[in-house]
């Protein structure tokens, strides 16, 4: 009897957990562009200093990007997305190797990699937007 008491009245769901405003790849994007433009300020400037500076900053961004990614992978796209795009779970895994080569690299290659990547889940996230 008090199981029937206190059982909801009313069933709710929601497809995240904020408003999906809330979720946006261009905060991977513009994390993953400070990483690149980084990368290219290193070749040019042989100031050790500068240099230390830089890739404390290059890898802070690298892991902020991770993060933004690995938030869209683990709390927005939810399993209708996995079936309609079979290749996002590959897909946000070398996002993150990539960025994660980023980080450790002073190539802009590596950067324009992990943007290419993250170009390829923008694409998704606003194809699921539309639907």
């Amino acid at each position: 009897m008090l199981s029937r008491l206190f059982a909801p009245k009313v069933k709710v769901s929601a497809h995240c957990d904020l408003p999906c405003g809330v979720y946006d790849p261009a905060q991977a994007r513009i994390e993953a562009e400070s990483v690149k433009a980084i990368q290219e300020k290193m070749a040019g400037n042989d100031d050790p200093h500068y240099q230390a500076r830089a890739t404390v900053i290059k890898e802070q961004r690298a892991e902020l990007a991770k993060h933004h990614v690995s938030v869209l992978w683990s709390d927005y796209f939810k399993p209708p997305h996995f079936e309609k795009y079979p290749e996002l779970h590959q897909l946000v895994n070398d996002t993150l190797k990539a960025l994660s080569a980023a980080k450790a690299s002073t190539d802009p290659a590596t950067g324009q990699k992990a943007l290419d990547h993250i170009a390829q889940i923008d694409k998704i996230f606003w194809e699921t937007k539309k639907a």
